[in-house]
């Protein structure tokens, strides 16, 4: 059903920014107003999308009427809530009439006596190309292009066959291998193409204390991409934040803790973790660790075997099966069954392994995360828990599928309650 979206157009226009105003105008420069494409790549935060976004819809409401254009995202939902909220709020304040065609996940879009369609579309897997099959437009626009696969980015800009049609693209870095950088950037003169470099300190909407907090948030690969703005290689120990000085702390026996969670990392061969998470004043403590390895002791155990020493560990942390939820790596479909037969609660693991891998480094440089000297497998893998590199020779980020399994049980903790609680009602 269409609707129109009458939304304030109370929306707060800062002063542009050099590299703002240059996305916003370099349609209009003698200079680039021949390319057939920008890209702005840079550090989070940087006010890449919101001037992106408006430069596409105006030099589209400009140049063309009655033609169909573009968006993309990683998913729709992503397209709607990172671009199209804040673009709509800024096209009502700036006279553009918004009609939000939403099972057709359209836009008409239109100001004075011309009026432009903007189809929207999710890019998340190699299959999404299918989507863009048949549409012929005038231009496209793709929000965060490096989450997308080549193949979807290929077919859209096939499509876009109108005379004149350019095309905007949107990124944070990821490493030197990847397919964007390589086609797109390495290749500015073969696409006809500009490219605009962002650094934090050109959105002038945040303050130094806003940036300085971002700055802290990221270490290692994340933050040589997300705040240097530089498409780096993922090498070395993952997790070379880590600081036994400040991250290893036994709080008193006594203490009492707010709330608290099991972690579980679950395996035949490979080895089955436990991790005990306590909650106390801001801080979530890995308080006690199980890790019981059948290729190292020789000796298979089973889902009931497993079960009884999960029932053990409960008991000797003093803790409810029916308080203390357990988050489980959803693909352990036996062991959930059997902890649910006999009273525990499961909450699925949310398991994205880089981007949960980036939420706990966040989480470690902020103090959110502590372990205690129980760790101790823990502190074993955490040294040995490296980016393949041989994965990221063809772009791609995955650590070495070797000493992650207490890894793989505190990036569930992490991703799954501290980065996604809401989602589960913590």
């Amino acid at each position: 059903m269409a609707s129109k979206r009458k939304m304030s157009a109370t929306f707060d226009f800062k002063p542009f920014s050099v590299r703002q105003m240059q996305v916003l105008s370099w349609w209009t420069s003698p200079l680039y107003k021949n390319k057939e494409a920008i890209i702005a790549d840079g550090s989070v935060r940087a006010g890449k999308t919101v001037v992106m976004s408006l430069s596409y819809i105006v030099w589209s409401m400009t140049e063309f009427n009655g033609h169909n254009f573009g968006l993309a995202g990683k998913t729709i939902g992503s397209l709607r809530r990172n671009v199209i909220r804040p673009l709509v709020s800024m096209l009502n304040a700036s006279g553009y009439s918004v009609k939000d065609n939403r099972s057709e996940n359209r836009l008409d879009i239109t100001k004075g006596n011309k009026t432009n369609s903007y189809f929207l579309f999710g890019g998340k897997d190699e299959s999404s190309q299918d989507l863009v099959q048949g549409i012929t437009t005038a231009g496209f626009f793709f929000d965060e292009v490096v989450l997308m696969p080549q193949s979807f980015v290929n077919q859209a800009t096939a499509r876009a066959s109108d005379t004149g049609a350019k095309f905007w693209f949107n990124g944070n870095p990821e490493g030197p291998y990847h397919w964007f950088k390589q086609e797109w950037i390495d290749n500015l003169t073969k696409h006809n193409a500009i490219r605009i470099h962002f650094m934090m300190k050109d959105n002038p909407s945040l303050t130094i204390e806003t940036r300085e907090r971002y700055e802290r948030m990221y270490s290692g690969v994340f933050y040589k991409r997300y705040i240097l703005g530089q498409w780096s290689v993922s090498e070395g120990v993952i997790y070379d934040n880590f600081d036994e000085t400040t991250m290893v702390v036994d709080l008193p026996s006594e203490t009492v803790y707010d709330s608290e969670w099991v972690s579980v990392d679950y395996g035949t061969q490979n080895a089955t973790v436990f991790k005990r998470w306590s909650h106390y004043k801001n801080v979530w403590y890995n308080t006690d660790e199980y890790y019981y390895s059948g290729r190292e002791t020789a000796k298979q155990k089973a889902d009931i075997q497993f079960r009884e020493d999960l029932e053990e560990f409960y008991e000797h942390n003093h803790l409810a099966k029916e308080q203390v939820k357990i988050i489980l790596d959803p693909s352990s479909a036996s062991f959930k069954a059997e902890l649910k037969q006999h009273g525990f609660r499961v909450v699925p693991a949310k398991n994205d392994v880089l981007n949960g891998i980036r939420a706990q480094m966040s989480a470690m440089n902020e103090g959110k995360i502590k372990w205690s000297s129980k760790a101790v497998n823990t502190f074993k893998e955490i040294n040995s828990y490296i980016w393949d590199k041989k994965v990221a020779d063809r772009g791609e980020d995955k650590p070495v599928k070797e000493h992650d399994h207490a890894m793989d049980a505190d990036r569930y903790f992490v991703y799954t309650v501290i980065t996604s609680r809401t989602r589960i009602g913590w």
